[in-house]
């Protein structure tokens, strides 16, 4: 997106931004770029059905910016259509779109229709592309925990924690695969660490009483 236009939503200063666009729109008709830009405005405001408008106008410039399907994935995204979200961001790849951030709503356009195995090489990838990005890492490590490769899940999660000491959901994930391996000491520390940073993490908290009832009775 245009330099200047980045700074007026920094600055929320919305309608600047949307005459500045329009402006690119009616000097340059036939660029899709122009429209993809406008509809990432839209987007950014979530005014889903003109975003959707415009992304589609962009399409219809040119059927392989792949931008504009990315942008109409993430429409389709937001408002849970989840089928429709996968086939455009799809596209997106499909037609060079090659960044961590496709292959990451590709992964979870799979898992939120319940494709948990499907998603793991798209999240791989997001992750081979973008290993900085620490949601990506945690919903790499999450969804290989799902398909039962716990050894390499545990590896991400430590990961994701050296990167985020404060990742409350990473250390309770470890939390979880140190009690499947009766490492209690260990599961302890890592769901005192999600309760120290979130205190009201009811699932960290559940498996603190039950590794302390648990070891409690093993004393006994």
């Amino acid at each position: 997106m245009d330099q200047n236009v980045l700074k007026m939503l920094k600055e929320k200063d919305y309608e600047e931004a949307a005459q500045l666009l329009a402006k690119n729109i009616e000097e340059n008709p036939s660029d899709p770029v122009s429209f993809i830009n406008f509809g990432n405005l839209l987007a950014f405001m979530k005014d889903w059905q003109r975003a959707r408008r415009f992304f589609e106008k962009a399409i219809a410039l040119d059927d392989q910016a792949a931008t504009a399907y990315y942008g109409l994935g993430n429409v389709y995204y937001e408002q849970s259509h989840y089928h429709r979200a996968q086939a455009q961001f799809q596209k997106a790849i499909q037609y060079g779109l090659e960044e961590g951030d496709a292959y990451f709503m590709l992964g979870m356009s799979l898992i939120n229709q319940g494709y948990d195995k499907l998603a793991l090489p798209y999240f791989m990838r997001a992750a081979e592309l973008d290993p900085d990005d620490e949601n990506i890492m945690f919903q790499y490590a999450l969804t290989l925990a799902k398909n039962n490769q716990i050894d390499d899940a545990e590896k991400i999660f430590q990961t994701v924690v050296k990167k985020n000491p404060n990742h409350s959901d990473a250390h309770y994930n470890l939390g979880v695969i140190a009690s499947f391996y009766s490492h209690y000491d260990e599961a302890l520390h890592h769901f005192e660490e999600a309760l120290r940073i979130q205190p009201d993490h009811m699932l960290a908290a559940d498996g603190k009483r039950k590794i302390k009832a648990y070891t409690k009775k093993d004393k006994a």
